[in-house]
């Protein structure tokens, strides 16, 4: 009988060693997801001050101008607030992204790229209570457009003009434009001012009046002319003895020029989702005006690592057509999206919440 008791309470030494580990390894989950949680509030707690500086990852500089958020003269930096400074608390933070006036943020992706690129930062703004939409292109994404009769500027463009003209009359938005998307926001700007609080471009094609998206890209592939002629990647959808339709780089250009900073999983998606990019979109002449495109508020995005457009370009595109505010990502990429998330999100929200 005694035997048999023991034999039935004895448990093996395994077994004991497993339900520890398992309740150790329980606790440790719950601890970690609670630190991430902590760092994951101070982190949004720190973007949603206006005056935070953003150490090692980015820098700012504002232009002077007419409204009173702007600061006058060269790079500027701010204080650093403590942790305990008011948005560590969640319901002030909570009531705070309430007050925003415009939560809406439009993403509007660059050449070859879809609303696909944009999945790390619509789940951190959404965390942080804005709003995202990222937009397919015409011929882009899983826009089922074939992209050989994409021709213009305004055909690329149609679904985010469709998407602002749709907008109630007292909505507002802000665009976030990446590469050759920048084009489509001016554009966008020139046609509904009125509906854009703010436009962002993100490494991107800022172009001024009369200038075209293939020139900002000149130094990296020459002239127009020699890239219609000479480039190995261009695209014949009406047959070879006619004019090209679009261009598309190889897989191993497209890692260099795009993504030598971006984690691999993030490649991969790249090369099985980039699609080609339709030419005269690209080589289509802006025509911008003061009265209309010259009223939006206007930031640039520097990507300090960048292959495709070099900082030097970048730094030439905000010198010859000042934007309001200059933000800087370091160790960044052609992709911040993917190389340099949380840093471009620590701007996006910087950016949305400057009155």
């Amino acid at each position: 009988m005694g035997n048999r008791f023991i034999c039935m309470t004895k448990k093996d030494p395994k077994e004991v060693t497993g339900s520890r580990s398992k309740r150790m390894g329980s606790r440790s989950q719950r601890k970690l997801l609670v630190d991430e949680e902590l760092l994951h509030r101070q982190a949004l707690s720190m973007a949603l001050q206006q005056s935070q500086r953003f150490e090692g990852s980015m820098s700012r500089r504002f232009n002077g101008g007419n409204t009173s958020s702007r600061f006058n003269g060269g790079n500027t930096s701010s204080r650093r607030r403590n942790l305990s400074d008011p948005f560590s608390n969640g319901k002030q933070l909570s009531e705070f992204l309430e007050s925003l006036k415009c939560k809406k943020i439009v993403l509007i992706h660059g050449e070859g790229f879809g609303a696909w690129c944009w999945y790390k930062s619509i789940a951190l703004l959404e965390e942080a209570g804005l709003v995202p939409t990222a937009l397919d292109l015409t011929g882009s994404g899983i826009d089922i457009t074939d992209t050989n009769c994409v021709t213009t500027l305004a055909e690329y463009s149609k679904p985010l003009i469709d998407y602002l003209q749709n907008l109630p009359e007292d909505e507002k938005v802000i665009l976030v434009g990446h590469s050759v998307g920048g084009a489509c926001v001016s554009y966008a700007m020139e046609q509904y001012p009125e509906k854009i609080a703010k436009a962002i471009f993100l490494c991107a094609t800022m172009v001024s009046n009369c200038q075209r998206p293939f020139d900002v890209f000149a130094e990296e592939l020459g002239s127009a002319e020699h890239f219609m002629q000479e480039s190995k990647c261009l695209i014949h959808g009406n047959g070879k003895d006619k004019p090209p339709t679009g261009f598309m780089f190889d897989k191993q250009q497209m890692k260099g020029l795009y993504f030598h900073q971006s984690p691999a999983k993030d490649v991969a998606l790249a090369m099985v989702s980039m699609r080609p990019i339709p030419l005269g979109p690209i080589m289509e002449k802006l025509s911008l005006s003061p009265e209309k495109y010259g009223t939006c508020r206007r930031f640039y995005i520097q990507t300090l690592d960048d292959h495709a457009l070099s900082p030097d370009v970048q730094e030439k595109l905000v010198r010859e057509n000042p934007p309001e505010g200059v933000f800087k990502i370091k160790g960044s990429d052609h992709s911040p999206f993917f190389s340099k998330p949380q840093s471009l999100h620590k701007i996006l929200v910087e950016i949305a919440q400057i009155s």
